[in-house]
């Protein structure tokens, strides 16, 4: 088992759940936890790397101030929680780098922020930025003001699209379970997962969603982090605190998810995993044969359908008949003008709309297969 990818990684991304910042009663901040996540980083920078941490825990963190033994189940009341926590979280963090003589930096996101294309190149800008400084980002979901991050345990998502946004080389969930396994792990027969090397291996795996006490999301958050990580061509590390230092030195625990062979630009991993979709484009078996195995633009012939509203240079969804997704894509048409499209030639088009219409309706550079 090669875990060479681990050891040279040089820019690395850590998200660590609020299951394992929090304490036993799990209802706040347990300092001896972010005092250990912190030696890990400083035992990294002192090698040499880059890192950033993606934090959950402001909603936990603020729990005990509001006199909370739980996680509230209302939307409000988390957002107030999270609210008193997000400061208490990043001081912890400051703190307890600075006995490290390492300078944290808090980075507030929500998925807006990475699904929009503005925001998303303005928080690479400034995560770039703040790694040049020799800083240690805090990366912490905005759960004050969020909404749908708080309820569906996003956090893991996130992180994977943090690790491609700054072309990390390595993600490492930091979870309370010491691995992946293929089965529940408080079952005897359940059997650990050391490396997974595609994810369709894990097809037969009876990997549970619910998360702690304390966390919003479970293995399959995980998964689906890891989908977008080794898409990008980052492998990512699954582990525990209590074994992120021997895990990040190479050692052969946790579960190791290695990454494709080649890397896709971030502007296609974009497209991919975090824009927005706007509308679908429904196309016909030839089509979407001609997408998949010839990897060809998106022409009116083969659409036989338009769904929602958009405007030309949106991201939209390219469906097949049965409603499976294909690709996603920037159009070049507003969503009003592409029925009188529809399955015509583009030479018949500009014959009798106007020679601009002799184009794609989706160019195959910007467009992704799923």
């Amino acid at each position: 088992m090669n875990r060479d990818a681990v050891i040279k990684a040089k820019r690395i991304v850590i998200k660590i759940g609020s299951s394992s910042l929090t304490g036993v009663e799990g209802a706040g901040l347990d300092s001896e936890a972010v005092i250990k996540l912190a030696a890990a980083v400083a035992q990294l920078k002192a090698s040499g790397k880059e890192v950033v941490v993606v934090s959950s825990g402001a909603i936990a963190a603020g729990l005990a101030p509001l006199g909370l033994s739980s996680r509230p189940a209302d939307l409000a009341t988390q957002q107030a929680a999270a609210s008193v926590g997000q400061g208490l979280l990043i001081h912890s963090y400051t703190e307890a780098l600075r006995s490290h003589k390492i300078t944290a930096s808090q980075v507030l996101l929500t998925i807006e922020d990475i699904v929009r294309r503005s925001h998303y190149q303005n928080a690479q800008r400034t995560l770039f930025r703040l790694l040049a400084l020799g800083v240690v980002p805090i990366i912490n979901e905005n759960d004050s003001v969020g909404t749908q991050e708080i309820r569906f345990g996003d956090n893991d998502r996130i992180a994977a699209l943090v690790s491609h946004l700054i072309g990390a080389d390595l993600l490492v969930l930091v979870t309370d379970v010491d691995a992946l396994y293929d089965a529940n792990p408080k079952k005897v027969a359940a059997k650990k997962i050391s490396q997974v090397d595609s994810l369709e291996q894990l097809a037969g795996a009876q990997i549970g969603g619910a998360g702690t006490r304390m966390g919003s999301g479970g293995m399959v958050t995980k998964i689906e982090a890891a989908r977008i990580s080794t898409q990008a061509g980052i492998p990512m590390l699954l582990t525990c605190l209590a074994e992120i230092s021997q895990a990040l030195s190479g050692a052969e625990i946790g579960t190791y998810f290695a990454a494709l062979s080649e890397r896709k630009s971030s502007r296609l991993l974009w497209l991919a995993h975090a824009a927005s979709s706007n509308g679908r484009l429904v196309i016909d078996a030839g089509a979407v044969s001609a997408l998949r195995a010839r990897g060809t633009s998106l022409l009116p012939a083969g659409v036989k359908a338009v769904e929602g509203e958009f405007s030309s240079g949106d991201t939209i969804e390219i469906v097949g008949e049965d409603g499976s997704v294909i690709a996603r894509g920037l159009v070049a048409f507003d969503s009003g003008e592409i029925p009188a499209m529809l399955g015509r030639t583009t030479k018949d088009l500009a014959r009798e709309l106007g020679p601009e219409y002799e184009r794609e309706l989706v160019h195959r550079d910007d467009m992704v297969l799923l």
